[in-house]
């Protein structure tokens, strides 16, 4: 299994914080909302990689035994994408500070991020499939 990328989905109650992409064509999903996380580098396993990215992309410091969530998803290409979710609590929301990539960054209601034209599509799945096993855990709780 080959790791590309990771992204976690960072919630706060009903919300997740959620990035706009910056609008320049040479992206994928220009001008998209998006999740925290990118690349892995070749020193780093996936969750190495989406602490740094968090830390470079919105200035947070995300505690590993937090994260609550975990889901692999094998592409075509022969690729994985690792996504995380983990809460997030009102100060860290408030020390929040966009990195060098992005437009903006929004505390977005999740069903909004669900549904929205805007948003990375397969993303939409992704949070979906993660909204999905939380209740499956609450249930058999």
């Amino acid at each position: 299994m080959t790791q590309s990328g990771t992204k976690i989905i960072l919630y706060h109650g009903a919300r997740l914080i959620s990035l706009l992409r910056d609008d320049v064509p040479s992206i994928p999903y220009p001008n998209h909302w998006d999740l925290p996380g990118g690349g892995i580098e070749a020193d780093e396993d996936a969750k190495d990689a989406i602490l740094r990215e968090t830390a470079e992309e919105i200035g947070l410091h995300i505690a590993p035994a937090t994260v609550t969530w975990t889901r692999a998803y094998s592409k075509a290409n022969g690729f994985t994408s690792t996504f995380y979710a983990a809460p997030v609590t009102a100060a860290q929301i408030a020390a929040i500070t966009l990195g060098n990539e992005g437009q903006a960054w929004s505390l977005m209601p999740i069903a909004t991020f669900c549904s929205h034209p805007q948003a990375v599509p397969h993303f939409r799945t992704r949070v979906r499939d993660y909204l999905t096993d939380a209740r499956k855990t609450k249930t058999e709780a």
